[in-house]
């Protein structure tokens, strides 16, 4: 009887052991559980952004990593240097004011073609023969494999004159540098080695 009881008294030992073992194993796993779901709500809270609307009305903005925007930041920030420094009017102010903004854009490559279109008396035949240029950018084209990013662009020039309207090609390369933000520079890039690689007549349609 004796040899028995202590046989019992072994078996409850181990089943205790098991049973403290268990429990030691499930304390812990919700221990990790927890301080894992705590730490991705923690994440998850630091993605939202609260934002008082004069103080009345509480709105709720997710916030963005800044990089998942680049390649749209980079194709506007590229349309908007064509749009500036392509699209004339017959008014002097106005063509020095767009190009001001245009050349803020980019490095001296923009500002040699510039002094090279002045030199050559292109913007007073704007002025002198009442002519409206516009330009429309059809696609931007951006290669983020490697730094400085590659920018080419494909666009129109609408050439329009008080008897006709000329329509002309426009394909341009580029390359974008990561810059400091700024209100006249809201992307942050700046264009180097801007290069026309072709400017040229399409077609001729009477007005």
């Amino acid at each position: 009887m004796e040899f028995k009881s202590l046989k019992n008294i072994e078996t409850s030992f181990r089943q205790i052991r098991l049973f403290g073992i268990i429990m030691v194993s499930l304390c812990s796993l919700v221990a990790i559980l927890s301080v894992v779901f705590s730490l991705r709500f923690a994440e998850k809270q630091r993605e939202k952004i609260y934002v008082l609307d004069n103080g009345k009305s509480l709105m709720l903005a997710l916030s963005q990593d800044m990089s998942q925007n680049r390649p749209a930041e980079a194709r506007e920030h590229v349309r908007r240097f064509h749009e500036l420094f392509f699209t004339l009017s017959p008014d002097k102010s106005a063509i020095e004011h767009n190009i001001n903004r245009a050349l803020i854009l980019a490095d001296k490559s923009a500002y040699n073609y510039y002094s090279d279109f002045t030199e050559k008396g292109y913007y007073n035949r704007v002025i002198a023969g009442n002519i409206n240029q516009v330009a429309q950018v059809d696609s931007v084209v951006c290669d983020f494999n490697e730094y400085p990013y590659i920018a080419k662009t494909y666009a129109r020039q609408l050439i329009i004159r008080q008897s006709n309207v000329t329509e002309r090609t426009l394909v341009t390369v580029c390359k974008l540098l990561n810059s400091s933000r700024s209100d006249d520079n809201p992307n942050g890039f700046t264009i180097e080695g801007f290069t026309i690689l072709e400017n040229k007549d399409i077609r001729t349609v009477k007005r």
